[in-house]
C-alpha cells in the first residue's frame, strides 16, 4: 500500500499550461478550493476546464487562466449567476461549451468508462445542438430506430475534488447528502489529487455506510488534508456555505479581492477571512 499524501503545491507541480483540467463539487458546494487557490498562486494558463461550475471557474476566470470551458452552469447557489464567470465570459476572455446537466454526467460516465461517447436523450429538442454544432447524433440499431445525442467522453488530464474524509491510500469519504460526480471525475482522469477536511487511518472507515465511501483509491494519485479547504463553498456537515465572505467575493472588483485575500499561502488566506470576519463583527457591534 502507497502513502499518497502530499501538500497543496505538490499537486499543482504536476499540473501544466494547457491541461484539461476537472474540478469537482457542484455549484458553491464541496469545491477543492484551497487547491485552486495553489494554482492561482502558480503559473498555470491556458486550461481547458471541465466543471459543474461555482467559484472554482470564477476564481479562474478572473485571473485569466481559462482557455476553454465545459460546464452545464457557473453559479454560486445562493447568487445564480457567477459574477466573476459573467464578467469574463462577456469579455470573450474565453470559449465555452455548455451542455445540459445530464449531458455533462454522462460525459463523465463515458469518459470514466473509456467509451468515445454515450447516447442521451437529454439536449433533444433544444437550443444545446444549435449552440454546439460539434455535437453529433445516432441512431438506435434496434427496432426502435430513435435518435440520441452522442455526448463525447469528457476525457481530463486532472482532476481535483474535496471530500470530508480521507485515507493515506487515496480512499475518500462524503459525510453530506450529495456526493455529486466526484468519483466520476476521479475516474475520468489521467491523474486525480482528493483534498479532505481531515485525514483518518483506513480503520476509521470500518463502519461507516458504504455508500459514503464515494472515491477509491486505484483511481486517486494524491491525497491532500486541507481544513476548511472548501471555503467558503459549503462542506457539510463540516460546515455550511460562508454567505457574507461569498457576497464580499461577488461584489468587491478582483484586483481588490485577489489583493487582500489571495496574496500568500493557504494560511495567510484563512488568516486573512478570520480577520475580515472580525472586523465585521465589531462594526455590527458598535451599530
Amino acid at each position: 500500500m502507497t502513502d499518497k499524501t502530499m501538500a497543496p503545491d505538490d499537486v499543482i507541480a504536476r499540473l501544466r499550461s494547457g491541461m484539461t483540467l476537472g474540478i469537482g463539487g457542484w455549484g458553491s458546494r464541496r469545491k477543492p478550493m484551497a487547491l485552486v487557490r495553489a494554482l492561482l498562486r502558480s503559473e498555470i494558463t491556458d486550461l481547458t476546464v471541465v466543471s459543474y461550475g461555482g467559484p472554482d471557474v470564477g476564481l479562474l476566470a478572473a485571473a485569466g487562466r481559462i482557455r476553454k470551458l465545459i460546464a452545464p452552469f457557473a453559479t454560486l447557489d445562493s447568487i445564480p449567476l457567477e459574477p466573476h464567470f459573467r464578467a469574463a465570459r462577456q469579455a470573450g476572455a474565453f470559449a465555452l461549451r455548455e451542455v445540459d446537466e445530464a449531458m455533462f454526467m454522462w460525459g463523465l460516465h463515458a469518459a470514466a468508462n473509456r467509451l468515445p461517447f454515450l447516447p442521451v436523450r437529454a439536449g433533444l429538442g433544444s437550443d444545446v445542438m444549435r449552440v454546439n454544432p460539434g455535437l453529433k447524433t445516432v441512431t438506435s440499431p434496434y427496432e426502435d430506430g430513435e435518435t440520441f445525442v452522442a455526448m463525447p467522453a469528457l476525457r481530463m488530464d486532472a482532476a481535483l475534488v474535496h471530500l470530508n474524509r480521507a485515507d493515506r491510500l487515496g480512499n475518500g469519504q462524503y459525510l453530506g447528502p450529495d456526493p455529486y460526480f466526484d468519483d466520476l471525475f476521479c475516474e475520468a482522469a489521467d491523474a486525480a489529487y482528493v483534498s479532505c477536511e481531515r485525514l483518518v487511518d483506513t480503520g476509521g472507515f470500518r463502519d461507516a455506510a458504504p455508500q459514503t465511501l464515494l472515491v477509491q483509491r486505484h483511481a486517486v494519485t494524491g491525497v491532500v488534508e486541507t481544513p476548511h479547504g472548501a471555503h467558503f463553498t459549503s462542506c457539510v456537515p463540516d460546515y455550511g456555505r460562508d454567505e457574507p465572505f461569498q457576497k464580499l467575493y461577488a461584489t468587491t472588483p478582483w484586483p481588490e479581492f485577489a489583493t487582500r485575500f489571495l496574496h500568500g499561502d493557504e494560511k495567510t488566506y484563512q488568516s486573512a477571512v478570520q480577520t475580515w470576519h472580525e472586523e465585521r463583527t465589531a462594526k455590527e457591534e458598535q451599530k
